[in-house]
């Protein structure tokens, strides 16, 4: 027996199974991820990091409705860090995004596009949200290795290097005035956030496919008077990044990972109840094409 995916089928032994399988695609995952992938907290040897099992791939409740397919996971998880566990509540629908360009005066040749809109909610189930961690909605998006993630930014915002990029060529990150430029492409684990005041709530990526390149924009909100609670795993009081990315070719397999987060809810914020949309665009054509593309929806400084 098989579970169909839009590429190929999946045993479904695969996800039946008690270690975590790593499905690629979009996942919702929760923040601090300090707090609930560590269950030997304070101990943060990557050894011991644990990908909650009611968290992915968990076990989602599917409705269908006119326009969209809703799913419901409801969870419990414990925070190792703050001692506090949380019955909590997430919801997800996806639905069609038209083309962002489809008004646009530019000249293209044949590209392709798809695209969807994601809505995800978080809700502190019982009562009390104080009385419940810190948590937050954390978006992933998953794509081939061997691309560049590119970040628009409102002013010059030097990211955050969570981990990696020690021994990497020297043109592995750059930083210009508004934009970050990450080149996916070097062996190891390597990530990277950038602060919320920065971002301006676009992620690209490009990469070559079948001849051509794929282009693509995760576009999402972003409110720096939120409590953006994920953190370095050495600093727990740096707070404040909305987005960050992450590059890797090693043993845990060769993918990269577009991220980002939403105000957290619970702990002292007084919220028990988060909603979030975003849309991803996906573009596929020439090179020339994606570039124009590319300086439209994401910076006009991209080469």
């Amino acid at each position: 027996m098989t579970a169909e995916t839009g590429y190929k089928a999946i045993p479904v032994a695969f996800y039946a199974s008690n270690d975590w399988q790593n499905s690629g695609g979009d996942r919702t995952w929760l923040a601090p991820e300090l707090d609930f992938f560590f269950p030997a907290y304070p101990n943060i040897d990557i050894a011991g990091y644990w990908q909650p099992r009611t968290l992915d791939p968990g076990n989602y409740e599917v409705t269908n409705t006119d326009h969209s397919i809703q799913f419901t996971n409801r969870l419990s998880i414990k925070g190792f860090r703050s001692n506090k566990n949380a019955d909590l509540e997430i919801t997800k629908s996806v639905s069609s995004a038209l083309n962002p360009l489809r008004h646009e005066a530019i000249q293209l040749n044949t590209v392709e596009y798809a695209g969807h809109t994601l809505r995800t909610s978080l809700k502190i189930l019982g009562s009390g949200s104080n009385d419940a961690p810190l948590v937050g909605l954390w978006s992933l998006t998953q794509m081939p290795h061997q691309g560049e993630l590119l970040i628009p930014t409102y002013f010059r915002s030097e990211p955050r290097v969570y981990f990696g990029l020690t021994d990497t060529p020297a043109d592995e990150l750059l930083v210009e005035d508004h934009f970050i430029r990450f080149k996916m492409r070097a062996a190891g684990e390597h990530k990277i956030g950038v602060r919320a005041i920065a971002t301006t709530g676009r992620i690209g990526y490009i990469y070559p496919t079948a001849g051509k390149q794929a282009l693509i924009v995760r576009n999402f909100s972003v409110n720096p008077s939120g409590e953006y609670a994920d953190v370095p795993w050495t600093e727990p009081e740096d707070k404040g990044y909305a987005t960050q990315a992450c590059s890797v070719n090693s043993k845990w397999g060769m993918f990269s990972e577009l991220e980002y987060h939403v105000p957290s809810i619970g702990g002292g914020t007084g919220m028990r109840l988060i909603e979030d949309r975003s849309q991803l665009w996906a573009f596929r054509g020439s090179n020339q094409d994606i570039a124009k593309i590319a300086k439209i929806l994401l910076s006009d400084a991209i080469a």
